[in-house]
């Protein structure tokens, strides 16, 4: 199709003529093209310029509005094709051309090619209704309008010679240093200083009288241009951020908008400043901080290597790489201490985690937990061995030299098209921990310098948390062996107890605590059960417990009451707080529960120092809490402590147990002690089952508290294996005492002990009648040893002394001393008990 004949005025009248442009705005032409190059709109500014209304037009390829090219046209498009900057028109001016993607003329469409790039601007000669040739600059962009197809904008304004600079004022405009353009009320450009000029690749000339959404296309330039028209209404300033991106770019860039009103002197508005500022670097460097604050806040709330390396690998990928890996040195998972001296290659390293793009990590050549060998020259072990960051752009001659040394991993990289690596060193306080890599296949921008210090810094943040966590449990762990090896490794057998225990330490965060309890064999068969709990969490609170432990042992063989006991227990950590520095202090505070179980007379002695009273479960299967007098914690020496008294029905259950097992943050007060009712009361096949039964119900997987937890059921050693006999204060008792003695030892099939056994009663009953005072009282106990006791009413304790060689007394308690397995005194309310215990086993 050819343009019309000229002629055509003659035989058909001119449209009437439209109506003026407004006041200061230029005329402006529009038009809107599809990709076929068919004209789909046709705006009234087109008709004023090239004389044909939207009927005639629209519809038509575009490409019959050009005139004829001149030698000057063909001149510009050889130097558009050429991919030149500028083009000469047919009048030899030089006009400023912003091609992007493919120039040239076509066959269909409105001049330039459009196919291939956002944007053209430049000169193009056009044919007039009339005839006469027209050559005007030409802005396109490409995209669609708002509600329109796709295609491409065309926009053309008529030129309007700019103002000179006549003022220092128009000086300081043009020279502003930032983006800085003046619309008019109907929002079309009137000035724009040169930052803007250099931002749309446009002269003021070839913008004025465009609006921002002509200049820069649709999106976010609507946004802009809508507060702009905000502001003409309001008459108040605004600020707004957005993203535009400029002619021939990839990537947006961020901008800070101000927008402000124009008024002149009577007040009215003239239109609206627009000012601009760049602050992509700005965001991206808030973005790289944001990421870093997020990294400190996920990586430095674990106490777990492989939970580290997991959060590192999240927070990477996607914000950072497209794939992301975290290898550490073995020595970390199997708690060993760093290796001497430097590393050497080939490097192995575990897998600690990876994260990918990608489901299922495609990329990564190790699994989660496998162990990887990196060769001398590879990048993992190149950067250890050096000992800092490297990246590298994979290109083909370096892929070919990886190739040789680890084929492996070349493969995957090729395989997945990786183009660009960074990898970092873990270290940390001077210690060599992993590596981590970040890779890039799916996103086309090759890592930049600022990529790789922020990878280094999320690197590092890793690393002093990796190097805390490797502290950590290697100071747990020494805590917890030796709070181990001061609890008891086995518990005693013990005649009146059948007994089951359990020791839970707490979770990561919390540290080994100072729970505690012991089983201590008493004599008279007796036994005495203790648990505490010390105040403080490490090394100093298990040291802790074990000076309580070894002071209740040493307190329990003098055979003092529970509540005497207690009080010494309370002296010695007194001292213990004036001895230690201020600042540790608060790690002395422990509260202990003292119980002590006589099978004879099935009696049970409890006292408490600021510790949870035990519960006692009848053999019918009621629990109860054996609520004692509960005197204050350890260590504050402010009232004696009281003491209880209860018999115990053999078969009855005792449970002793530290407040970790009852209490918590996600249970309400009280509702751990019900819960621990319920569990002891069910029936259970052993005391070791009904053990675990408790600690699964109560305490939570990672516990906040160490838990210590002891059952003792109750046995009774009945009549036929004990027999007391009131002894009168007179020489003649002696030798009744020592055939009654015989007669008991018969009786009991213990013949082989009887001449032992009567030099010991022989010793005792006449010490008591010489020095003590009545009532004195004989009893002979059968347990697993011998057992023979002699109580009298006064308070004054034997002891040994060396005889001379001369001296007629003096050897008794010697003998006595040296026949024994063991012997002792206890004190009680009314007088003293000298007891004497005999080994009678038979094998």
């Amino acid at each position: 199709m050819t343009p019309p004949d000229p002629t055509a005025r003659r035989v058909r009248p001119d449209p009437p003529p439209g109506p003026d442009p407004p006041p200061g705005a230029p005329g402006l032409a529009t038009a809107t093209v599809d990709d076929h190059g068919v004209l789909t709109g046709w705006s009234e500014g087109a008709r004023r310029l090239l004389g044909y209304r939207a009927e005639e037009v629209v519809g038509r390829p575009a490409a019959e509005l050009r005139a004829e090219p001149t030698a000057g046209d063909n001149a510009e498009t050889a130097a558009r094709d050429s991919g030149g900057d500028t083009a000469r028109d047919s009048r030899g001016d030089t006009a400023r051309g912003t091609a992007r993607g493919t120039t040239g003329d076509t066959g269909e469409g409105a001049g330039p090619c459009l196919a291939h790039g956002p944007r053209w601007s430049g000169r193009i000669a056009l044919r007039h209704r009339d005839g006469h040739r027209l050559e005007v600059e030409l802005l396109a962009h490409r995209g669609p309008p708002d509600d329109g197809p796709a295609g491409w904008l065309l926009v053309s304004a008529a030129p309007r010679e700019p103002p000179e600079p006549v003022t220092p004022a128009d000086h300081a405009f043009a020279q502003c240093p930032c983006v800085l353009a003046l619309f008019d009320t109907e929002l079309r450009l009137a000035r724009a200083n040169a930052d803007m000029q250099a931002a749309t690749a446009r002269s003021e000339e070839q913008m004025r009288g465009l609006r921002l959404t002509e200049l820069v296309g649709h999106g976010e330039s609507d946004r802009v241009e809508r507060a702009m028209r905000q502001v003409l209404e309001s008459g108040e300033r605004l600020e707004l951020e957005t993203h535009l991106r400029g002619p021939g770019e990839r990537d947006e860039h961020a901008w800070s908008v101000s927008l402000a009103p124009l008024a002149n002197r009577t007040g009215g508005l003239r239109g609206v400043c627009f000012a601009a500022r760049d602050t992509t670097a700005e965001q991206e460097a808030r973005q790289r901080l944001q990421l870093l604050n997020e990294a400190g806040a996920r990586l430095g709330s674990h106490l777990d290597l492989d939970r580290i390396a997991q959060e590192l690998a999240e927070v990477a990928v996607p914000r950072l790489a497209d794939f992301a890996s975290v290898d550490l040195l073995t020595f970390l998972h199997e708690g060993d201490e760093p290796p001497e001296g430097p590393l050497r290659a080939p490097v192995t390293l575990r897998r600690a985690a990876h994260r990918s793009i990608l489901d299922g990590a495609p990329e990564a050549l190790a699994d989660v937990g496998g162990l990887a060998t990196h060769p001398e020259h590879s990048p993992t072990a190149a950067c250890l061995l050096k000992g800092r960051a490297a990246r590298h752009q994979v290109t083909p001659s370096l892929l070919a030299s990886w190739e040789t040394k680890d084929p492996g991993r070349a493969a995957r990289i090729r395989e997945h098209g990786v183009h660009s690596v960074i990898v970092t060193p873990m270290r940390a306080r001077g210690v060599i921990l992993g590596t981590a890599l970040f890779a890039r296949h799916r996103t086309p921008a090759p890592f930049t310098d600022d990529d790789t210090l922020l990878a280094e810094e999320l690197t590092a943040r890793a690393a002093v948390c990796v190097d805390n966590t490797r502290r950590y449990l290697r100071e747990r762990g020494t805590a917890e062996a030796l709070q181990r090896s001061l609890l008891p490794q086995r518990l005693p057998e013990l005649t009146a107890l059948e007994m089951a225990s359990r020791y839970l330490p707490s979770g990561a965060w919390a540290g080994v605590g100072g729970d505690w309890f012991d089983a201590i064999q008493l004599s008279g068969a007796r036994a005495a059960v203790v648990v505490g709990d010390v105040v403080g969490r490490g090394i100093h609170a298990a040291a802790t417990m074990g000076r309580l432990r070894t002071a209740v042992r040493t307190l329990a063989d003098i055979d003092l009451p529970p509540g005497e006991l207690l009080t010494h227990l309370d002296d010695m950590v007194t001292r213990l707080y004036s001895d230690e520095k201020p600042e540790r202090l608060w790690s002395f505070g422990a509260t202990c529960l003292y119980v002590v179980y006589d099978p004879v007379s099935r009696r049970c002695s409890i006292a408490a120092a600021g510790h949870p009273a035990p519960l006692v479960i009848s053999p019918e299967g009621t629990a109860d809490v054996l609520g004692p007098p509960i005197g204050p914690p350890l260590g504050l020496g402010e009232l004696p402590f009281e003491i209880m008294e209860t018999e115990l029905p053999e078969g009855s259950l005792l449970a002793l147990y530290t407040n970790g097992l009852i209490n918590g943050r996600e249970r309400e007060i009280g509702d751990g002690l019900e819960t621990l009712r319920d569990v002891l009361s069910r029936p259970a096949p052993s005391l070791d089952a009904l053990c675990d039964d408790v600690l699964r119900a109560l305490p939570p997987a990672h516990p906040e508290d160490d838990i210590a937890l002891l059952l003792a059921r109750t046995r009774a050693l009945h009549s036929d294996r004990v027999a007391t006999w009131d002894i009168p204060a007179d020489a003649p008792a002696v030798a009744e005492a020592r055939r009654s003695t015989t007669e008991q030892l018969i009786d009991w099939g213990l013949e082989e002990t009887v001449f032992t056994t009567e030099l010991i009663v022989s010793e005792l009953v006449t010490n008591a009648i010489r020095y003590g005072r009545p009532p004195i009282r004989l009893r002979l106990i059968r347990d697993r040893d011998l057992i023979c006791e002699v109580s009298d009413a006064s308070s004054t304790a034997p002891h040994m002394r060396r005889a001379r060689v001369f001296d007629e007394g003096g050897r008794g308690l010697m003998l006595v001393a040296q026949m024994a397995t063991r012997w002792g005194t206890r004190q009680s309310t009314d007088g003293k008990t000298i007891w004497v215990e005999q080994d009678v086993s038979t094998g």
